[in-house]
C-alpha cells in the first residue's frame, strides 16, 4: 500500500457516519410557483393584446410600406413647428376652403435638382419656373407695377395689355419693342393716344399709312354743283394744337383757307 492510499483510508475511517442522511429539495414550490406561472401567463396575454392593438392601429391609419401617409380630419389638419423655447415658428393648415401657410419664407422646389420654383416672403415673391402660364379667361390682373423681360401669348392667341380705368405705361431704358410677327398690332383708347419722343423721332415705316375719320375742310365758299368733278385728292394739314384735318387739294396749299377746322377743336 502506498502512502497516499494509507492517508486516504485513514481519513475515510475518521469521518463520522450518519445513520439517516437528509436531502433538501432545490426550486420553487407551492404558492410561489403558482404565482410565477400566473405572472408569466399575464405577461403573455399582455404581449398578445399589445401586438393585436398595434396591428389594428396600423390598419386603421393606413400605415403601409408602399402607400403614402394619409392624415384625415372632419375640419382641418394643422402642422406646427416650434423652436427649442416652444415658440411657434411655422404653421401649415389644410382646410376645406383654403390652404394657409404662416412662416417667414415659403418655398416650392423641383423634385429633381432642388430648383426653387416658387418662393414668397415679406419683401418679394419669386417664380423660378422657365415659363409662367396664365390660363384664366380674364388673364392676369396686377394692382401695381410689373417687371418682366418678356410677355408672349400662346400660339394662335391674341396678346392684350389693358388698363380699364387708369393709364398703361411701358418703360425701358433701352426701348420697348412690340412685335406682331404674323398678325395686326392694334392700340385703342377712350380719350387720347400719345406718341412722344423726347430726343428722337417717331418713324412710321409701312407701304400704306391710313388715317381714318379725319375732318375735311373746304376752301371754297360756293356750294359744289352736280356737274362739278368730285374731289378725290386732299391735302393733310395740322392745327397748332396738333389736330390733323384734310383740305381739298388745289394748285397751292389750301390749309390756310380751311383753318377754321382748328377753331372747332
Amino acid at each position: 500500500m502506498t502512502r497516499e492510499q494509507y492517508i486516504l483510508a485513514t481519513q475515510q475511517n475518521s469521518l463520522p457516519r450518519t445513520e439517516n442522511p437528509q436531502f433538501y429539495p432545490v426550486g420553487i414550490y407551492g404558492w410561489r410557483k403558482r404565482c410565477l406561472y400566473f405572472f408569466v401567463l399575464l405577461l403573455l396575454v399582455t404581449m398578445i393584446v399589445n401586438l393585436a392593438m398595434t396591428i389594428w392601429i396600423l390598419k386603421v391609419m393606413n400605415f403601409t410600406v408602399d402607400s403614402p401617409l394619409v392624415l384625415q380630419s372632419d375640419r382641418n389638419v394643422t402642422v406646427n413647428a416650434r423652436n427649442h423655447m416652444g415658440q411657434l415658428t411655422g404653421q401649415l393648415t389644410v382646410g376645406a376652403d383654403a390652404v394657409e401657410a404662416q412662416c417667414k419664407r415659403f418655398e416650392v422646389r423641383a423634385s429633381e435638382g432642388g430648383k426653387v420654383l416658387f418662393s414668397a416672403d415679406e419683401d418679394e415673391i419669386v417664380i423660378g419656373a422657365d415659363r409662367l402660364k396664365v390660363t384664366g379667361t380674364e388673364g392676369a390682373v396686377f394692382g401695381h407695377s410689373v417687371e418682366t423681360p418678356h410677355i408672349r401669348a400662346e400660339p394662335s392667341q391674341d396678346l392684350k395689355l389693358e388698363s380699364p380705368t387708369r393709364s398703361l405705361v411701358m418703360e425701358a431704358p433701352r426701348g420697348v419693342q412690340v412685335n406682331a410677327a404674323a398678325g395686326d398690332l392694334k392700340a385703342t383708347c377712350r380719350k387720347e393716344l400719345h406718341l412722344q419722343s423726347t430726343e428722337g423721332e417717331i418713324f412710321l415705316n409701312a407701304d400704306t399709312i391710313r388715317l381714318g375719320n379725319l375732318p375735311t375742310g373746304s376752301f371754297s365758299s360756293s356750294p359744289p354743283s352736280s356737274s362739278a368733278p368730285r374731289q378725290t385728292i386732299y391735302e393733310l394739314c395740322v392745327c397748332p394744337n396738333g389736330k390733323l384735318y384734310l383740305s381739298p387739294a388745289g394748285a397751292g396749299s389750301t390749309c390756310q383757307s380751311s383753318s377754321n377746322i382748328c377753331l372747332w377743336s
